[in-house]
This record gives C-alpha cells, structure tokens and sequence, in this order.
C-alpha cells in the first residue's frame, strides 16, 4: 500500500517521516503541490498534521485495496477562536484541495473541520464544489465527548463518494450520531489546571503541561492542538462503511 502525505509544518512533517518510514512525506506547501504528484498512491492524507486519519483509517480497518483521500483544511479563518476571515483568509485553503481533488478523482474522500456557523457555511461550499464535479456527500457534527473525553470539541466530519450518485448521506449523519451517544466512557481520569486566561482545562492523564519556552515543546503543544481525534474520526469513518458494505462483521 502506498501512503502520501502533505504537511508543510516542520514538526508534524518530521514526526510523520518518523512514524511512517515507507511512506511518502511531501513537506511543500499545498500550493505548489501538482495533480500528478498524488498519481499512483492508495491513501493521501492533506493538512495530514501528525497523521490522525491515518490512524483514524487504521482502527476502522478500512480495506487497503479501497483508495482513500482525507483531509482537514486549516480551520483558523473560520474558528470561533480565530479572526473569522473566513475565504479572506490566506490560510483558506479548500480551493487548493478541491483543485488536487478535481485532477485525481479519489473514489472516496473524508474531511473535517471546526463546527459552529461559520464552519456550516464552509461545509456547504464544499458541498457545492463537490456536488458540482460528481461527488454525494454525507456529514455529521461530532463531539470529543462521543467517545468519552471530558469535553466538547464539536468538529463537523464529511465523506464525499464518486460512486453513489444518488445518495444524500442521511444514513451516515443517522448511523454516525447514534453511535456516538452510546460510545464508552474511556477517559476518566484527569487533570484540571488553572490557565493564564482565567479557564480551568481538563487533561488526560499522562500528559504534562508544555513551556512555551521550550522549541520542542511548543513543535509539540501546536501539532496536539491541530490534531483530530482519531476515535472519533472512527465513529463516522465506521458508520459510513456499515452504509457502502466495507465494514467487516
């Protein structure tokens, strides 16, 4: 099986050559990224951060012989956190992904990006890029605490399909929500600490505050917080196989 991954961030870029030594680690800019470059592989993951959806892919058991793209388009110009520049942005990126996925045509493709208004009216232009050059597509709105962790981190998570022309996704925001609200309780224990902006933030277990001060550390604080959480990626990735017939019994 042959993996790409897309990462311009040197942190996450180094951590992925070290996690998967036989794939494909292309650290450029997405903008200077060419259609046939992606030509001949099996799974290419955009924006791969420290690789989630791969892992994500992995605990779903998604079959090898499947071709798969994901990606997770920078959610800053549209987080309730951020400016809201929204397609003013330099860092809206869809357009570049859209242009990769137009010139490739990958059968199946999973995306995620931060939830809320602004995130909603970013989904339904990529529904309408996408719709508009063959593609169905399906999506829910996913809380980390779907799977147990003890916060919301509400992420809206999208699959768009080539093959089922007629399918609006329903059974996958059906499946994918039902499953989530009776996914186990797997982080339990915690930590709170007091943060310099006045909030109390809970931590799992086993993970130590980081120095800003630090390089390493700071490389590190930004990949977590970039990250999506692979278990809940499973969720929706799992409920859209038990739709098209790939998830084993």
């Amino acid at each position: 099986m042959l993996t790409y991954y897309n990462e311009w961030e040197q942190y996450p870029a180094e951590w992925l050559h070290n996690l998967y030594p036989n794939a494909d680690v292309d650290d450029r800019s997405i903008r200077d990224v060419g259609v046939s470059d992606m030509s001949g592989y099996d799974r290419v993951h955009l924006f791969a951060g420290i690789g989630g959806w791969e892992y994500a892919l992995q605990l779903s058991r998604w079959p090898d012989d499947v071709p798969v793209w994901t990606g997770s388009c920078p959610c800053q110009p549209f987080s309730r956190c951020g400016k809201q520049k929204g397609e003013d942005d330099e860092r809206h990126l869809w357009p570049e992904m859209l242009r990769l996925i137009d010139g490739n045509r990958p059968p199946v493709v999973f995306g995620e990006q931060t939830a809320g208004k602004r995130g909603l009216e970013w989904f339904d232009g990529v529904r309408a890029d996408l719709e508009g050059i063959g593609y169905s597509l399906g999506m829910a709105v996913l809380p980390a605490a779907c799977v147990g962790a003890p916060h919301n981190r509400e992420r809206i998570f999208w699959v768009a399909d080539s093959a089922w022309a007629a399918w609006d996704g329903s059974v996958v925001r059906g499946d994918a929500r039902a499953h989530g609200r009776v996914a186990g309780q797997e982080w339990r224990d915690y930590h709170s600490y007091n943060c310099s902006d006045g909030k109390v933030r809970r931590v799992g277990c086993g993970v130590q505050p980081l120095d800003a001060r630090v390089p390493g550390d700071l490389g590190r604080l930004l990949a977590y917080g970039n990250a999506i959480k692979p278990q809940v990626a499973q969720v929706f990735i799992e409920a859209y196989m038990s739709v098209v017939g790939l998830l084993s019994s």
